[in-house]
């Protein structure tokens, strides 16, 4: 149901086999929403689950009226943000991992009154004041790796492009999520190329990030695969007229 007063902020999941993980996640975020000062509503986006993720997901929805649940039967992480993003009601949109690596009350750094005037704002584990915890040295460089790939090819500025938590305001995600063609794991790539070429500002936001032992990462096979996505993010930006 969409709510029938506009929200001030959108937090979209994306889930996919997050039965585990999702009623603590959601508890949280309900939790916090409930204390703040501003409206806000939530938005599951399920995609292809083989687990219990769209029956949890009803479940809270049924008890919490700002909670929605949206079932998209196809997989791709882009895809579900892309859906959540168009979908949502609020001012602003803010997609979070399902795992809440992020603290989720380190949302309102991404938003007025903490942070005025932007149109994009992205988590970042690198920026000055960002904190790591818990992660391995491996997991570390072969993120690292990935990214100084795609600062040669896509975003010199940007040293985390990768970080699953960003904010958008509403005139822009509904610019930019509606000419995405990234569905995938590029998906973050590609919205913030495209942001750039549309001469939006971009900033990061330094936070404090948790690592989660279940994150996977390969380097050579992801790498392999960031360069053929960027090379299709290029490619499509150009021949659209970006």
């Amino acid at each position: 149901m969409v709510p029938a007063e506009r929200p001030f902020l959108s937090i979209i999941i994306p889930a996919h086999n997050e039965a585990k993980r999702l009623p603590d996640t959601l508890s949280k975020v309900i939790e916090f929403l409930e204390t703040q000062p501003y409206t806000g509503e939530v938005l599951v986006v399920e995609n292809g689950s083989q687990d219990a993720t769209l029956q949890i997901s009803m479940e809270f929805a049924s008890r919490y009226t700002q909670l929605r649940v949206i079932h998209e039967t196809e997989k791709g992480k882009g895809r579900a943000v892309q859906r959540g993003m168009l979908e949502a009601c609020g001012e602003y949109r803010f997609m979070a991992d399902a795992d809440l690596s992020m603290p989720i009350h380190e949302v309102n750094r991404f938003i007025p009154p903490q942070l005025d005037d932007i149109d994009v704002a992205i988590g970042s584990r690198e920026a000055a004041s960002a904190v790591r915890y818990n992660e391995p040295i491996y997991r570390h460089l072969g993120g690292r790796a990935i990214n100084l790939i795609i600062r040669l090819l896509a975003l010199p500025d940007f040293h985390d492009t990768q970080c699953g938590f960003k904010c958008f305001h509403a005139p822009v995600a509904d610019d930019l999520f509606s000419r995405q063609s990234q569905m995938g794991w590029a998906f973050d790539v590609e919205i913030l190329y495209l942001a750039r070429l549309r001469h939006y500002n971009i900033v990061e936001v330094p936070v404090d990030w948790y690592f989660n032992p279940e994150s996977k990462l390969s380097v050579v096979h992801d790498a392999f695969r960031m360069i053929i996505d960027i090379w299709s993010i290029r490619k499509n930006a150009r021949r659209t007229g970006m």
